[in-house]
């Protein structure tokens, strides 16, 4: 087994936030954060040296390579925030739901299991909270603690 690249650090999120440039990043990352808290019940923990996630878990895919992930996250990039959604791409039934939200959030992009959103304004933060709360539920359903 390999390990994956980004592991867990000793980093403190808080210490993270506090050095986000420009100051606008770092002020919508203490609101994520907040966000994130409130949704996952969990403290967060830095993955490499700027994906802040909350929860973990871990699974064998199908070629017999072992993973240990976040459950959620994000990172606040200068360009824009980059949040690890992955329950909607795992579960059918947290898909279709994600897909009804994302039609109602606002302005976007999406990766295979990132959400990219330039600044929060753009976003409507009741919408993302509940694709959040979609998400967790989905991966407690596929990967129970």
């Amino acid at each position: 087994m390999t390990d994956a690249k980004t592991q867990i650090t000793d980093v403190d999120p808080a210490d993270f936030i506090e050095a986000v440039e420009p100051e606008k990043k770092r002020e919508e990352a203490k609101v994520l954060d907040t966000l994130f808290r409130k949704v996952t019940g969990k403290k967060p923990q830095m993955w490499g040296p700027s994906i802040i996630g909350y929860g973990e878990y871990r699974t064998t895919y199908d070629s017999g390579r072992d993973v240990h992930w976040m459950r959620s996250g994000f990172s606040p990039r200068k360009a824009k925030h980059s949040l690890y959604l992955m329950g909607g791409y795992c579960d059918e039934v947290a898909g279709k739901r994600r897909d009804a939200l994302l039609e109602k959030l606002g302005k976007y992009k999406t990766g295979k299991s990132c959400l990219y959103i330039n600044k929060l304004a753009d976003v409507d933060m009741d919408v993302l909270e509940e694709l959040l709360r979609n998400d967790w539920k989905a991966m407690a359903r596929k990967y129970p603690e």
